[in-house]
C-alpha cells in the first residue's frame, strides 16, 4: 500500500501493520484478551464460588429479612405460614379423612407438623430456586461472579427459616409427650444431608428457570403432587400396608419421604424404625451427594449463558 503526496512529489510507503492478516482469535491471544463470562473449569468455578461466600451468607439474610418486611407480623410469618398449612392439613386429613391410620393424636399431630415443616423447606428452596437467576437479571447482568452463588444463596435463606421455624416444631413435639433424647442429634446430619439435596435441586431448576421462565407458574403442580406421594399427611408404612412389597419401598425411597421419615424418628418417641426403608441413612447420603453434585455440574455447564439476550 502507498499513498503519494502531490505537494511535495514525494511517494511515502506507509509501514505495514503488525497485526495484518491475523484472524480475531490470534489477535485475543496475542494481546491476552479473554471472552466476557466465560465459563471457567470446575475447580476454578468452586474456588470463585468459595471466595464469594461471605457475599452468598449475607444475600440470604438480606433476602430472608425482606421476605416478610412488608407484613405486619413480619418475621413471625416464617412461622406462621407452615403452621396455618399443618392445621389445615390435620383438619382435612386427621378429622375428616381420618389419614392418622390408627396413630394417636399424640403421635399424629408431631408426626404432620414435621412433615410439613421439612417438605415446606424443599418447596421453598425449590420456588426460590426458580426464579434465582429470571429474576435477578439486573445483578446477573451488572456483576461478574459465579452465578450459582444466587441459588445456593436462596437454599440457604431456607435453611435459616426451618432453623428459626424448628423453635416451633420441636415446642409442638415435646407439647405432646415426646421427651429430648440423644436421638434429637440426628436432626444435625438429617439437615445437613437435606440442604446438600435441596441445594442441588435449586441449582437444577435456576438453569431450567432461566431459559424458561414459566417453569416458576408450573412448579406449584408439580410440587402438590410430590407432597401428597411424600407422605406428609399419612404413614406411607401403614397406608402401604396391603399393597405389595416393591410398591411401599417404590415410595419409601422417594427422597422427600426418606428426609421426612428421618427427621421424625429422630424427634418423635415411638415412631421406630420400622417406618423406614432399608438401609435409610445410605439411601439420603445418596440422595444428597448425587442431586448436589448433579445439579452442581449442570448449573455450571450453562454458565456462560445465564443473563443473555
Amino acid at each position: 500500500m502507498s499513498e503519494t503526496t502531490h505537494d511535495v512529489g514525494i511517494a511515502v510507503n506507509a509501514v505495514p501493520s503488525p497485526d495484518e492478516g491475523l484472524t480475531a482469535a490470534q489477535l485475543a491471544a496475542k494481546y491476552g484478551l479473554t471472552v466476557s463470562g466465560a465459563r471457567p473449569s470446575l475447580v476454578e468455578y468452586v474456588r470463585q464460588l468459595w471466595g464469594r461466600r461471605h457475599f452468598v451468607f449475607a444475600f440470604s439474610q438480606a433476602k430472608l429479612t425482606a421476605q416478610y418486611s412488608q407484613a405486619k407480623l413480619g418475621q413471625l410469618w416464617q412461622v406462621a405460614t407452615p403452621l396455618l398449612n399443618a392445621a389445615v392439613y390435620y383438619f382435612i386429613f386427621g378429622v375428616v379423612l381420618h389419614a392418622s391410620r390408627g396413630m394417636s393424636q399424640e403421635m399424629y399431630i408431631p408426626f404432620l407438623v414435621t412433615g410439613v415443616f421439612t417438605f415446606t423447606f424443599t418447596q421453598s428452596s425449590i420456588m426460590t430456586g426458580v426464579r434465582a437467576i429470571s429474576g435477578n437479571l439486573g445483578l446477573v447482568r451488572a456483576l461478574h461472579f459465579p452465578r450459582a452463588a444466587l441459588p445456593v444463596s436462596f437454599a440457604l435463606q431456607q435453611l435459616q427459616q426451618l432453623l428459626f421455624s424448628m423453635i416451633v416444631m420441636v415446642a409442638v413435639v415435646i407439647g405432646f409427650g415426646t421427651t429430648p433424647g440423644l436421638s434429637w442429634l440426628l436432626v444435625l446430619p438429617v439437615l445437613a444431608l437435606l440442604f446438600l439435596f435441596n441445594t442441588g435441586l435449586a441449582l437444577i431448576v435456576a438453569r431450567l428457570g432461566a431459559k424458561t421462565p414459566d417453569l416458576a407458574q408450573l412448579m406449584p403442580f408439580v410440587l402438590r403432587t410430590w407432597m401428597y406421594m411424600s407422605g406428609v399427611m399419612f404413614s406411607i408404612s401403614k397406608m402401604m400396608e396391603h399393597r405389595p412389597e416393591w410398591a411401599r419401598l417404590l415410595f419409601q425411597v422417594n427422597p422427600a419421604a426418606v428426609f421426612m421419615d428421618l427427621m421424625r424418628f429422630a424427634l418423635i418417641d415411638g415412631y421406630g424404625s420400622e417406618n423406614l426403608p432399608p438401609h435409610v441413612w445410605a439411601i439420603a447420603l445418596a440422595w444428597a451427594l448425587v442431586v448436589f453434585s448433579g445439579g452442581f455440574m449442570y448449573f455450571w455447564k450453562a454458565e456462560e449463558r445465564y443473563g443473555r439476550g
